[in-house]
């Protein structure tokens, strides 16, 4: 028999918003988190802004022994860390009160950490400084002086995972997927899978990611992705709008307490939602392009509702994909509207990552929290900066301003590069 999964806990740190509630409001209010690059000196780049977490202190969510511990790791695990305990304690747990360590376990979705770029440069430098060819001997000497161990394991996307669950004392299921843009979402759906079957009772699962570092833009501005809009950096994210020019990167983490139901009942646990649905699909297309009828994304969806049992005119809101490049916006719009029929032209959708920037890795999560949210309060945020619509996206984007909802069921997608597909549902909790 399948278990029902529901979440108790949350957390998130984005660019937005220090702390759940901060991002939230911050989403609702409209603002934008989108800025100069501070993190590297990035005139020299066609993009130099994005969308960064600001005033960021790894001791404001933790305790300090602990941070210090972690002073050296990189930025994908300390915002790993500081949502996860968020959502730990958001749950009800503490030091005192724990799950069972056996049936807890990790999932996430985690990118790759960051190159220590300045030293790395600088052992290339010297390996190669009389000649026009890197002499690779040289190139490990200099690395083996010069270079942080701890920054070259940090490359291991499974480090994030392997960390919480030492930090956690979760000893059950571990795991990451490195799926590009939808891999905290693809985590959350395994996750609830793990549970549903009777592989753990709760899961702490999501994703973080910066890849706001010299080899993440460059990589990005030669997929030409990025938007360039250097000049007007809140207005440059612009999804549906006639007039965006590619997507603006950011960084974060979005982190959620799964349980199972009874679980979470026994322990008179606060229940936020339900995940109700789960699908998963490749497009079997090109590398960096979606494919051009939808056919993923549109299976995704149906799969998502086959597995949940709902009916796609049920579907109250909509957190789209939306990453302001022309392809992405325009491929979404057709698939939403091919799965969920004549009910697409009434449901309310808005992308977040207007605001937010594309969160890469993480930007799934924060979107299924953000679906949550929306359920416990009763208000969807808007798509800020959606001006012009483009003629090919024409459905209720929720423009400029918040809007009073009551959202039972939502709709959460994220679609990744390399043609992966995800699709969760969301409900609010029926006993």
């Amino acid at each position: 028999m399948r278990r029902r999964v529901v979440v108790t806990g949350m957390g998130m740190v984005t660019p937005v918003g220090r702390d759940l509630e901060s991002s939230w409001g911050a989403l609702l209010a409209g603002r934008s988190g989108v800025a100069r690059i501070s993190l590297f000196d990035a005139q020299s780049f066609p993009t130099q802004i994005a969308a960064e977490v600001k005033e960021f202190e790894l001791p404001s969510y933790i305790p300090r022994d602990d941070a210090d511990h972690y002073a050296e790791f990189s930025r994908n695990t300390q915002f790993a860390l500081a949502a996860a305990g968020m959502a730990f304690r958001d749950a009800g747990y503490d030091d005192l009160k724990r799950p069972e360590p056996g049936l807890f376990g990790v999932y996430l979705g985690a990118g790759e950490g960051q190159q220590d770029f300045p030293r790395f440069v600088d052992c290339v430098h010297r390996a190669s400084k009389d000649t026009n060819r890197v002499n690779y001997a040289e190139f490990v000497r200099h690395g083996l002086e010069r270079l942080h161990p701890i920054h070259e394991a940090e490359q291991e996307p499974g480090t994030a995972s392997a960390h919480l669950a030492s930090y956690l004392d979760a000893r059950g299921p571990n795991a990451s997927c490195l799926t590009a843009c939808a891999a905290s979402a693809q985590a959350i759906g395994e996750a609830v899978e793990l549970i549903r079957y009777g592989d753990a009772d709760v899961m702490l699962s999501g994703g973080t990611h910066s890849m706001i570092h010299p080899f993440g833009v460059t990589g990005f501005n030669l997929l030409t992705a990025l938007s360039t809009r250097n000049d007007d950096p809140e207005r440059a994210s612009r999804p549906f709008d006639r007039d965006r020019d590619g997507f603006i990167i950011g960084e974060g983490a979005g982190m959620v307490m799964l349980e199972e139901l009874d679980h979470a009942r026994r322990r008179g646990a606060r229940i936020y939602g339900e995940i109700l649905g789960y699908g998963s699909t490749a497009d079997a297309f090109r590398l960096t392009d979606s494919h051009d009828e939808g056919r993923g994304a549109i299976t995704c969806m149906n799969e998502a509702f086959r597995d949940s049992g709902i009916d796609p005119s049920r579907i109250d809101y909509i957190n789209a994909h939306g990453t302001s490049t022309e392809v992405n916006d325009r491929i979404e719009t057709m698939a939403i509207k091919r799965s969920l029929g004549d009910s697409a032209y009434t449901v309310p959708i808005s992308s977040t990552k207007s605001m937010m920037g594309h969160l890469i890795a993480a930007t799934g999560s924060v979107e299924a929290i953000v679906c949550l949210l929306a359920i416990r309060d009763g208000v969807v945020p808007p798509t800020v900066n959606l001006e012009h619509p483009s003629p090919d996206c024409d459905l209720d984007y929720i423009p400029g301003e918040a809007r009073e909802l009551k959202v039972d069921l939502a709709l959460s997608n994220s679609f990744g590069f390399g043609g992966q597909n995800i699709a969760l549902i969301l409900g609010r909790y029926q006993g």
